[in-house]
């Protein structure tokens, strides 16, 4: 994956995380908090396993 398909797996992972903040838990610091953790490290996951390599 070159530095294009980095940056646009990027704006992917901030686009999610946004949206889910704003949809979902626009109030509650906490659960957004652990949310957001959670979203980055399924994204890390499935960059470490599937897009890394390439």
């Amino acid at each position: 994956m070159g530095r294009q398909g980095t940056v646009l797996y990027v704006v992917a992972l901030v686009a999610v995380i946004v949206a889910v903040d704003v949809l979902f838990f626009r109030d509650q610091f906490w659960a957004r908090l652990m949310v957001n953790i959670g979203i980055v490290l399924v994204f890390t996951a499935f960059y470490m396993r599937f897009l890394k390599g390439s």
